[in-house]
Parts: structure tokens; C-alpha cells; sequence
């Protein structure tokens, strides 16, 4: 079955050469040198932080059970570091806004080196200090670097429409080619060079490092919000008002919510979904496959956002309803191709037509994360934007939370449909959000179009 990898990740290289490759005037934005040199900072820098987090993705899992722990003392583990994520992720990104972002990001890499350490302990108490310490880092990673880029991005003086072309960019390497040499590099490490499953955490501390040294280096600060006097609770305040009084903000974090939930549940979910049988399957090569996977969906989000005529409510309502029908294969998969009992050996039939299926959702994960960024940018009010971010975690943590903590309880075809179902409704809240937002233009035409008649109309007066 090793050639079956190959040829999936071959044709997968081959699409996304061929999408790049094949880019015309149209999909390309014209940009200045200064704007050029502050994106290739920013990408170096993002690319290094997502690499000190994909070299760790595909041994987790893996790690904890070597360790010698069942299915549900990993999954409070998992439920730690989520948990972790809600509680003090949201204190900390709050802290962004009104201390610094680019402090917030050098505390990632602080508090992520830390949790990588944790991983040579086969101590449950250590792992569980590990996996809170990494539930604030990728609190800090998914709010303060993105709040960082916005702010300075404007504070510049740059055009908005260049911003996608940075988020795109992120992505595309970031959480795309980045990760695919993440996952072969991780796998080169623990397994064809045999220094165990706790190499890829040392190189991700060594990374992070470097990274940590960049920003300290050449980054400036910037802050959401020039009020001194505002503290924590007032933070926290005003941004529950501003989600609570703008119906897009609101169903932009359900959105969000929902779709980031059934994507970190499968984070949990693919490895015992793809080996039910202890099946014997290369991790790390199967992880850059998912990564090239969502660097194809990046490429593909690059191109929509480019053309002003596609908006962004309205691919992703496609985007999520195919996400949606991915996550249905174990549970179609479960009822027409007969299982096997037999332990080890390779990847069954069975798990490679879900092998297939989980690709092309990590196609659209590649293009969610552009698009939720973009949408993020145009509805979310900067002032509170890292504490507005932090606030659409807190749901999304209670659902992974919940679903962990039941891993045990149910079994791997109900966790997967619950997770079409919510995908199901990210599509229906997404067109919603369409509505509102083109309801909410169509006023602001009215008005200002109401505005100019009245002052045509205003008489002269001598």
C-alpha cells in the first residue's frame, strides 16, 4: 500500500504545480517593493511558527499511546489543552490588545517551547502541564499574529485588497507547503532515522526559536486599542456588546465555531480512523498528504479572492457543504464495505476510500482559513479584534471539550456525523451572513445615495 501514498501525494503535487503555474493576470494583484519586503517578513516569521506546530501534529496522538495511555486518558489530555485554550487563551489575547501583539507572539513561542519539553516526561501530571501550556500557545497563534498583521498592515498605509494577498500567501505556505515538510521531516526523524517519537517536539522548540529571535529582531508593536485605562473586564465587555449588536459578527464566530470544531475533533479522530485495526500506517507521510491537500485548497482560495466579482459568503457556502460530505465517508464506508478483524497489516479498502475523503476536507480547510481571515478584516472592529477572536474560541473548545470527553461513549462513526451536522450548518449560517451583509450594503447605498439628494437640494443662500 506504501505506493498508494505516492501516487496520492504525486497527483495532489501535480494539481497544485499545475494551479500555480497556470495563474494569469487576473488571479494576480500589482503590489509595491515596500508592501512586498513587510509581506515576506511576515511570511517567514508565520511560516516558522506554523512549522514549530505541524512538526508536532502527527505524533500527538501517537506519542501519548506509546507512552502507554488508552484512547480516553489521551483524550482528557486533548481536553486539557482545549480547555486551556478557552480559559486562559481568551485572557491572554485579550492582554494582546491592550499589552502588544508582537509580546503576545513572542509569548507563543515561549509558552510553545515549554510544551514541547514536557513531551520527553512520561508523567500524565507533566503531559497535562504540557497540553495547557499548548492551549494558550495556539490561542496566541491564531489570534495575536493575524490581529499583529492587520494593524500594521493599515498602520502603513497599505491598500486593503493586499491584505488577501498576504492572507493567501500565509496559507499557502504556512499551512501548506510548510506543513507537507513538517510532516516528512517529523517522519524522517521518529521513524527512518530512529530517534523516536519525541524528536519532532526538539526540532519544533528549535524553530520556534529562531522565529522568537526574528520577531524580536524586526517586528514593531502595535495594540488594539490606545485607552490606557480600559482593564480586562472592560475588554471583555465591549466585545460581548459588539458581537451581541452586530448580527455578522455574531454568525461570523458561529461560523467559525462550527467549522474549526469539526476540524480539530478530526484532528483527534483520523488516526483511529484510518487504523481500527492497528493497521500499520506512516503518520508522518500521511499528514503531509493532508497538508498538501489543504495547500491545494489555498492555492484554489487565492484565486476566488482575487476576482472582485466572487465574494467570499458565497463559495463558502459550497466550501462547507463539501466539507460536510467528506465527513459522512466513515459513516458510508462503515456500512457497505465489510470490515476486517484482523490485526495489522497495512491500510484496509475501507480506510483508503476515507483516506480520499479526509484530503479533500483538508482541501477545504486550505481554503477556510484565507477566507474566514478575509471575512474577519471586513466585519470585525480592530480596536478588540485579538479579544472578538479569542471570544469565538470559547464554543468551539466547550464542543471539542464535550466531544472528547465522550470519546469513549460513542463510537467513531457518531463523532464523525456530528461533525457533518455542524458542518452542515456553517453552510446555512454562511448564506445567512450573505443576506445580512448584502442587506447591510444595500442600506448604506440608500443612505448615502438619500444624502446626496438632500444636499443637491439645499438652496443657495447669498
Amino acid at each position: 500500500m506504501e505506493i498508494f501514498y505516492y501516487l496520492v501525494f504525486g497527483a495532489l503535487s501535480l494539481v497544485v504545480a499545475a494551479l500555480e503555474l497556470s495563474k494569469t493576470s487576473k488571479d494576480r494583484i500589482t503590489t509595491s517593493s515596500t508592501f512586498n519586503s513587510f509581506k515576506n517578513n511576515y511570511l517567514v516569521v508565520y511560516s516558522l511558527m506554523m512549522a514549530g506546530d505541524w512538526l508536532q501534529g502527527p505524533y500527538v496522538y501517537f506519542l501519548y499511546s506509546q507512552y502507554g495511555f488508552d484512547k480516553g486518558e489521551i483524550g482528557r489530555l486533548f481536553i486539557a489543552g482545549f480547555g486551556s485554550s478557552m480559559l486562559f487563551g481568551t485572557i491572554v489575547g485579550s492582554l494582546a490588545d491592550k499589552q502588544g501583539r508582537k509580546r503576545a507572539c513572542v509569548t507563543y513561542c515561549i509558552t510553545y517551547i515549554l510544551s514541547c519539553i514536557t513531551k520527553h516526561s512520561p508523567q500524565y501530571k507533566v503531559l497535562m502541564l504540557g497540553r495547557i501550556l499548548g492551549g494558550i500557545a495556539t490561542s496566541l497563534l491564531f489570534s495575536a499574529f493575524e490581529s499583529w498583521l492587520v494593524a500594521e498592515h493599515f498602520k502603513r498605509g497599505f491598500e486593503s485588497q493586499w491584505l488577501s494577498l498576504t492572507f493567501s500567501k500565509a496559507i499557502f505556505l504556512g499551512n501548506g507547503l510548510i506543513a507537507i515538510v513538517a510532516g516528512l521531516f517529523a517522519n524522517l526523524l521518529a521513524d527512518n532515522l530512529g530517534f523516536g517519537s519525541v524528536a519532532p517536539f526538539d526540532a519544533a522548540a528549535c524553530i520556534l526559536a529562531i522565529g522568537m529571535a526574528i520577531i524580536l529582531s524586526s517586528w514593531s508593536e502595535n495594540y488594539g486599542d490606545a485607552s490606557e485605562s480600559k482593564d480586562l473586564l472592560t475588554q471583555f465587555r465591549g466585545a460581548a456588546v459588539a458581537i451581541a449588536s452586530d448580527e455578522k459578527i455574531a454568525l461570523l464566530g458561529a461560523i467559525q465555531s462550527l467549522f474549526e470544531g469539526s476540524m480539530y475533533t478530526f484532528v483527534f479522530l483520523w488516526t483511529p480512523a484510518l487504523s481500527p485495526n492497528e493497521e500499520e500506517i506512516p503518520h508522518g507521510f500521511i499528514f503531509a498528504t493532508f497538508m498538501l491537500s489543504s495547500m491545494l485548497g489555498s492555492s484554489i482560495a487565492s484565486r476566488l479572492m482575487a476576482r472582485s466579482h466572487l465574494k467570499v459568503e458565497g463559495y463558502m457556502q459550497i466550501v462547507f457543504s463539501i466539507s460536510a460530505v467528506t465527513l459522512l465517508l466513515p459513516i458510508i464506508t462503515n456500512f457497505l464495505v465489510p470490515s476486517s478483524n484482523v490485526k495489522g497489516g497495512s491500510i484496509s479498502f475501507s480506510g483508503s476510500i476515507q483516506l480520499f475523503g479526509f484530503c479533500t476536507f483538508e482541501a477545504c480547510v486550505g481554503i477556510f482559513w484565507p477566507s474566514i481571515m478575509k471575512m474577519r478584516s471586513q466585519y470585525i472592529p480592530e480596536e478588540a479584534r485579538s479579544t472578538i477572536m479569542n471570544f469565538f474560541r470559547i464554543p468551539l473548545n466547550i464542543f471539542v471539550c464535550i466531544v472528547l470527553y465522550n470519546v469513549n461513549a460513542f463510537p467513531i462513526t457518531i463523532m464523525f456525523g456530528m461533525c457533518s451536522i455542524f458542518l452542515f450548518m456553517a453552510a446555512v449560517l454562511q448564506r445567512r451572513l450573505m443576506v445580512v451583509s448584502e442587506s447591510h450594503k444595500s442600506k448604506s447605498q440608500d443612505w448615502s445615495a438619500m444624502k446626496d439628494r438632500d444636499a443637491d437640494s439645499e438652496p443657495l443662500t447669498v
